[in-house]
């Protein structure tokens, strides 16, 4: 009897701690996934619901509810100009529709920039920015970059004329009669080329004009600079940020000739001199002069 009670007592220990090691290793593996859960809780980023294009939407669309759809965007890097309310995009107070400014692909999420304000038209008038005034250029194939120009970009205008300091008294340095090369002005945003101003053309086309985005100020200087010479576009790149300083060329540079300069006379001073004959001998006589 007692070997039978020995015999339970070492199965019910056995079986005590064998249901104590599957409860640590239980409650381990549970905290563990509580762990990782937590980890991956942290890791989550607020988001807000914005609206992005349902489909491809190119430049002159008229834009509808059914083109647009909500995602979620991190709240804490929301473009600047998203729209984040029906009500925003489309206003009940009108019913103009918005006009698609730029192509956009399908899941991009919608900005002011990209879009006209309800009713207004897709034209230049749009892409006018406050205090800026549209200025056309005359251009060809070597004067407008081989054709490449694009709605957007910006580019260095350059006045090529002649220039001559010839019969001017106080004109500085030496006098100058030649052609001459110089940057007018730097950075300046294109806006249209031709009559177009969408920007997402594939093909090169040589243009005949372009459109330029200026101050009042650049548009009096551009129209002189256009009246007296001939304006040449250097393209700006994309992602260039600098400004080009003040740049001018002309043909003595170019060519690495100097000027000469005319010597000058050195005024003298003024001698008075009296003869006196000695015999038969002259003698000149150095006198102060007399005023």
């Amino acid at each position: 009897m007692r070997i039978v009670f020995g015999l339970v007592l070492v199965a019910g220990l056995a079986l005590a701690g064998f249901a104590v090691m599957m409860a640590q290793n239980y409650i381990g593996s549970y905290q563990a996934q509580l762990a990782e859960a937590n980890a991956v809780k942290a890791q989550l980023v607020e988001t807000v619901p914005v609206y992005a294009a349902k489909r491809q939407l190119k430049y002159g669309e008229t834009l509808t509810q059914e083109d647009v759809v909500q995602i979620a965007w991190p709240a804490n890097a929301l473009p600047e100009g998203v729209y984040t309310e029906a009500a925003v995009l489309f206003p009940e107070t009108t019913d103009k529709p918005r006009i698609v400014l730029r192509t956009m692909e399908q899941g991009e999420v919608l900005l002011a920039v990209k879009l006209t304000e309800p009713g207004e038209d897709a034209g230049l008038t749009s892409q006018l920015e406050r205090g800026m005034r549209a200025f056309a250029i005359e251009v060809d194939v070597r004067s407008g970059v081989s054709g490449f120009l694009r709605p957007g970009d910006r580019v260095d205008v350059y006045w090529t004329g002649r220039v001559s300091t010839v019969g001017q008294p106080n004109a500085p340095g030496p006098v100058f009669n030649g052609d001459v090369t110089k940057l007018i002005e730097a950075g300046v945003q294109l806006i249209a080329v031709d009559q177009s101003a969408n920007g997402e053309a594939q093909a090169a086309t040589i243009a005949r004009t372009v459109t330029v985005a200026v101050r009042p100020e650049q548009v009096a200087s551009l129209a002189q600079a256009q009246s007296t010479g001939k304006l040449s576009l250097s393209l700006v790149g994309a992602m260039d940020d600098t400004i080009a300083g003040a740049i001018e060329v002309d043909q003595t540079k170019l060519l690495g000739l100097t000027q000469a300069i005319a010597p000058q006379q050195v005024a003298q001073a003024e001698r008075c001199t009296i003869r006196t004959r000695r015999g038969a001998e002259v003698m000149q006589i150095e006198i102060p002069c007399s005023d």
